[in-house]
């Protein structure tokens, strides 16, 4: 794929995320605080990569610019051979429908709907007939192991069956890329593990490419690799005291 302004040409070797040089910064007060610091990456596709660091490191600041949900103060961004880092508001929000499913520590279900129709919300931006996004929705309700709980509401469900409506929702679209901030967060031990278990199939079986946002070492383990923040720059020495054992 030839891409304008210099972008890179996308082919099976070329990374998946691209992050060249990000500085991110935020006001509070009259002080300013540097979260990113010239920080730089490569993902290659289908990738399961897991982010650690402190409180305040930036981890979820770079989640944030990878998703298309920020941008930075400088440098570039590209997923999937797109100039993320390039777009306005309409545009983001557009490629975002398209390229790239959000998976949540507290899952951002809509407690009126079923499950089904939480999952159906993002085909609702794309033109799509009514049968064509059923077929859609209920795929991915079978991928994640809940096609007999359709017509339940997220106050019917178990913490573990809210993050698979989801992790449902995130892949309904097909997205390029899916992002996971602190998944098994708030999940006891078991669904923890049923999570990142479903995780790692929808990688390994649909070759999707995951970066997770984690403070749990045995969710950070499932991981083909995990890289470590602190004070917005990558480290190779992180103090692992700092994160949860699991």
């Amino acid at each position: 794929m030839n891409l304008d302004d210099g972008n890179p040409i996308v082919n099976a070797h070329d990374p998946i995320v691209l992050v060249r040089n990000a500085h991110r910064s935020f006001r509070r007060g009259n002080e300013r605080v540097d979260v990113l610091g010239g920080l730089s990456l490569e993902v290659p596709p289908g990738e399961f990569l897991a982010l650690m660091g402190p409180s305040g490191s930036g981890k979820t600041t770079l989640l944030n610019l990878i998703a298309g949900l920020d941008r930075p103060d400088q440098g570039e961004i590209f997923v999937a051979g797109d100039k993320v880092s390039g777009m306005n508001e309409t545009q983001l929000a557009a490629w975002r429908t398209r390229h790239v499913g959000f998976i949540f520590q507290f899952y951002h279900l809509l407690p009126v709907l079923t499950a089904f129709e939480n999952v159906e919300l993002p085909l609702l931006l794309l033109p799509l007939s009514a049968r064509a996004r059923r077929e859609q929705v209920m795929t991915a309700l079978d991928l994640v192991g809940l096609t007999e709980r359709v017509r339940h509401r997220p106050g019917q469900l178990s913490g573990g069956q809210q993050q698979r409506v989801g992790i449902a929702r995130a892949i309904v679209t097909d997205p390029s890329l899916l992002v996971a901030d602190e998944p098994t967060g708030d999940l006891d031990a078991k669904s923890a593990t049923e999570i990142l278990d479903l995780m790692a199939e929808l990688n390994t079986s649909l070759h999707k490419t995951i970066i997770m946002v984690t403070h749990d070492l045995r969710a950070a383990r499932r991981a083909h690799r995990t890289l470590h923040l602190d004070k917005g720059v990558l480290v190779t020495e992180p103090d692992m005291s700092l994160y949860e054992a699991g």
